[in-house]
């Protein structure tokens, strides 16, 4: 099958590989750029995931459109044995609900639940993280029960505290800095995601997993005054 190739601008092109946000989907899109890696096309700069597709940026001047089309077709249909690590599972710590999580109360209200089963529905499963993007460090998940998906804000928020974990629609995410934002926050990680003056900057990456785990507030000022040193405890996902 040959793949579907569209311009994107002067200097990228984009790879449609599926039409459903799914984990098999985001699996070839794994698959082809482990193939990208191996394979160091003279020209091409950077590739960058969505959720069903890849956008790749190249020079011009180094590589024409119709030359890395040629390439990509040949690195799609390559044999090249595809090795992928073991992801990683993130246990990421999350107070709940008050002042931490405003819109508990009206996604409860909404599903017609209590607020603590919809804690019990988002927490403890293991969301993948599929790509990163909007802004440094911010993760997009799948794996959203359906059960707790609701409707953005009419009127978005000038600001959010840093670490909020929010619900849009069928999405859930962590902002890592104060920013505007329409989703529904239901709660605050005192991890940081994002340490822009460290050798690696950023906690979570694309191909591992999320699991939020609820904690009280007492817990959630005793990791934030540990700071730095606060340690994330992860495990190998089989």
């Amino acid at each position: 099958m040959n793949l579907v190739i569209v311009p994107l601008g002067d200097s990228a092109v984009r790879i449609s590989l599926g039409d459903k946000i799914d984990e098999g989907t985001n699996g070839c899109i794994r698959k082809l750029i482990n193939k990208l890696e191996k394979a160091k096309i003279s020209g091409v700069i950077e590739w960058v995931p969505a959720y069903t597709s890849l956008a790749i940026y190249y020079e011009p001047d180094r590589i024409s459109y119709a030359a890395l089309c040629k390439e990509l077709e040949k690195i799609h249909h390559s044999s090249v044995q595809f090795h992928q690590d073991k992801p990683v599972v993130f246990e990421i710590p999350v107070c709940y609900g008050g002042e931490m999580g405003p819109d508990l109360a009206y996604v409860a209200e909404y599903h017609g639940l209590s607020e603590q089963e919809i804690i019990k529905l988002h927490a403890n499963r293991e969301y993948l993280i599929y790509m990163m993007g909007f802004m440094p460090g911010f993760p997009y998940l799948g794996g959203l029960p359906e059960k707790v998906a609701v409707p953005r804000l009419e009127n978005p928020r000038k600001s959010v505290l840093p670490g909020s974990v929010g619900i849009g629609g069928n999405q859930t995410g962590i902002y890592p800095a104060d920013v505007p934002s329409g989703w529904r926050i239901i709660g605050v990680t005192p991890v940081s995601l994002f340490e822009p003056i460290k050798e690696e900057p950023f906690l979570l990456s694309a191909g591992n997993y999320i699991k939020f785990v609820p904690i009280d507030k007492e817990q959630f000022l005793k990791i934030k005054k540990l700071g730095e040193s606060y340690q994330v405890k992860t495990y190998a996902r089989e």
